[in-house]
Order: structure tokens, then sequence, then C-alpha cells
């Protein structure tokens, strides 16, 4: 077949996408300790293969993979997780297909291949295994309490004591006595639902985790800095960034709406911090607090 330049310029596109996909399936399948994964993973490598293949037989060209590209989703899925980093890679694949669909016209196997692409790897990337997006709702409750309860208290502190370093004492105090709490009401919660002892300590570890993390990333910025109102805006920017990246994640990773979600939290915890904000000012005035 005679193909016109622009269209072997797009088939030969399309066949190095498929040669890097090919490699980066096969270096996960070798990368997660989980069987089922790996099954899935190299059946979806071995398509990837057989396209690159097909395309192969059109281009009559060889090409090199994108090495780029399988270093950095072979370390997103180390960094965040295979399912992120798979979705991801799903995703820039659907829209590079919307801009070479011409091509289905002019060969039948490019319609094929795309369809392929679009439903069977999709439902086998369905059926992968990842523990951490089993207790996605645990991952949640750690966090959006951890930012709307420590931004509020630490709003409240800034301007009720005015001391970076009493502040950073007392948000700690308080933040990690809060992540033991809250991960001993996840465990007792779940347990009362009729959840096994070993999966209610999970997500009562993940509750935790996630909620000391959210509250040493807030806390840093009272340590670093000496200037408590630079302090407290660092602290609500590293709050919408924590927002920001999560609902990213879950976005990709569970194939949710991002928006809603992020303004909705984005909302909440910067209106209890305006709130407390106010009542750490009223509190220091009315019981004349000076330190």
């Amino acid at each position: 077949m005679n193909l016109e330049a622009e269209h072997l310029k797009k088939l030969i596109t399309f066949q190095k996408n498929e040669l890097t996909e090919y490699q980066i399936y096969q270096r996960l399948a070798h990368m997660v300790p989980n069987p089922t994964n790996q099954e899935i993973l190299r059946k979806i490598a071995a398509e990837e293969l057989h396209h690159y293949r097909v395309y192969r037989k059109y281009t009559q060209r060889d090409v090199k993979a994108n090495r780029f590209k399988i270093f950095f989703f072979t370390w997103c899925a180390r960094l965040f997780g295979l399912t992120f980093s798979l979705k991801l890679m799903e995703t820039g694949e659907k829209e590079a297909k919307e801009n070479y669909q011409e091509l289905s016209d002019r060969i039948p196997e490019v319609a094929q291949i795309i369809t392929e692409e679009q439903e069977h790897e999709h439902q086998l990337l369905d059926l992968l295994e990842e523990e951490s997006l089993n207790y996605v709702s645990s991952i949640v409750l750690g966090l959006n309490d951890a930012l709307v309860e420590l931004t509020g208290t630490l709003a409240g502190l800034t301007f009720a004591l005015q001391n970076n370093r009493l502040t950073a004492l007392s948000g700690l105090i308080t933040g990690i006595a809060a992540s033991f709490s809250m991960g001993a009401s996840e465990y007792l919660s779940n347990k009362a639902g009729g959840g096994k002892p070993a999966e209610a300590f999970k997500s009562a570890l993940y509750t935790w985790v996630a909620y000391l993390f959210t509250v040493f990333a807030l806390i840093l910025p009272y340590l670093l800095t000496a200037n408590y109102s630079l302090s407290l805006a660092l602290t609500l920017i590293i709050g919408v960034v924590i927002i920001l990246v999560f609902n990213y994640y879950i976005a990709v990773a569970k194939d949710l709406s991002f928006w809603p979600r992020f303004l909705e939290m984005t909302v909440i915890s910067l209106g209890v911090a305006g709130l407390s904000f106010v009542i750490g000012i009223l509190l220091r005035v009315f019981l004349q607090v000076e330190i």
C-alpha cells in the first residue's frame, strides 16, 4: 500500500508508541509482586507488541522506543502506584488516538487496533489489584480531617499566640494526638461494621499515616520561617497543593471527576481556617493574652 507522507508519519508515531508501551508493560510486569497483576500486564504487553508488528508491516521501518516515557511511567508506578501510572498513560493514549481517527478509514486494521485498546485493555486494567485503592476512603478520611482541623487550628493559634515556635508546638501536639484518635476511631468503626481485624487495622493505618503526613506538611512553614503571617500563608498554600495532588491522583486512578471534589475540599478547608482565624483574634482580645 502506498501511503502519503503525512499518513506514514502518523503510522510511525503509532508504531513507536506501541513499542514504548510494550516495554513499559514488560518492565512493570517484572516489577510488581502480585502474580495476577503480572499476568494482566504481560497480556497487555503481548497486545502492544502485536500492534507494533501490524504498524511495522505498513511502515516497513524499525523504530526506537521512547526512553523518557519508559522511565517516567515506570517511576510513576513506583512512587504513586501501578493503577495511577497506567491510567495516566491510557489518558494520553486516548487523546492521541482521537487525532488519528482519519487513518482508520484508509487502513481497517488501525480501526481494529483502536477498538482493542479502548475496550479490551481498559477491561484488563480494571482487573488490576492494588491495595491502596481499596482503602481510598480511609486515606480521604485522614487527609480531609487533618486539613480541615489543622488549618483551622493553626489559623486560630497563629493570631492568638503570634509566636511560630509556640504555634508549631501546639499544632504538633494537637495533630499527633488527633492522628492516633482518628486511627483508633477508624479501626473501631470498621470492626463495628463487621470488618475483619486485619482489614480494620489496615484501614486505621492508612488513616493514621495520611493524617500524620498532613500534620507535618502543614506545620513545616512554622519551623522554617519566623514571620507568623507568612507561615500561615504558606500553610494554606501547602494545604491547597495537597488537596490538588490527592484529588488529581484519585480522579485518574478511580476515573472520577476532579474539579468538584477539589473545589469542595478547598472551600471547606479554607472556610474553616478563615473562621478559626477570626476566632483566634477575638479570643486574644477578649482574654487579653500577651505573649
